[in-house]
């Protein structure tokens, strides 16, 4: 149990050096012939700010811990309108994965990396719908900046306190329905001080595997569906 910020980045830290990956398989198994785009996504725990926790919060975690999550414009080609980690596609400049996520998260709401700690990565998972080969990198906010949306990729950014994601009653299956397929995965019901949206798809998985890896989650209704709109 993580009673403060400090021990919940340590329980971070230890998990990622101990290693544990996404733990779920792709939407796709069909292999594209041309090679996947590089990209990125920053997970950025740190301190929370000054918006509080929902009451009743889960216990495993500090309620003093929050995430950096971001709102996609709706004329994004890919995973519009979604609630997203800031990343994207590597750049000829960009070393490693690091710093494409922090590149492209300083794009997307404008904090400074400088700030930022990389505390570690998690296996590269291949997004089929955008053909995209994403590294997840883990983030610790030592020195918190301002952020806000840059409006042509995010409109709306948010440091959305662990604990409420945490609290059984804002999880769920998220459940889309495509043709003769359908894909489920783990979801987050985002509280109405964050525009009440549904955390699905990649975010919402890794954030699911993250919790997980750490030991910060706590037992949730697996059978409740969160039903995606088309």
């Amino acid at each position: 149990m993580a009673n403060t910020a400090g021990e919940a980045r340590r329980q971070l830290s230890a998990a990622l050096a101990n290693g544990f990956d996404a733990g779920f398989a792709p939407q796709s198994r069909v292999i594209p012939s041309r090679e996947p785009r590089r990209s990125a996504v920053l997970i950025l725990f740190g301190e929370l700010d000054k918006v509080p926790a929902a009451p009743n919060g889960a216990s495993s975690v500090s309620a003093e811990v929050d995430v950096l999550l971001t709102r996609r414009a709706d004329h994004m080609r890919h995973h519009p309108g979604q609630i997203a980690f800031p990343g994207g596609g590597a750049e000829a400049g960009d070393g490693n994965p690091a710093e494409t996520a922090l590149r492209e998260a300083e794009e997307e709401t404008g904090l400074d990396p400088a700030g930022v700690e990389v505390v570690g990565t998690l296996p590269a998972i291949h997004v089929a719908v955008s053909h995209n080969l994403v590294t997840p990198v883990v983030g610790w906010w030592r020195y918190p900046s301002p952020v806000a949306a840059d409006s042509s990729e995010s409109v709306e950014v948010y440091r959305v306190p662990v604990a409420e994601l945490l609290r059984p009653a804002a999880r769920g299956t998220s459940v889309l329905s495509t043709g003769t397929h359908t894909f489920r995965g783990a979801a987050f019901q985002l509280g109405p001080q964050f525009g009440g949206h549904l955390v699905w798809g990649l975010t919402g998985m890794l954030l699911a595997s993250v919790f997980e890896g750490v030991g910060w989650a706590e037992p949730w209704d697996r059978t409740r569906e969160f039903q995606v709109p088309r």
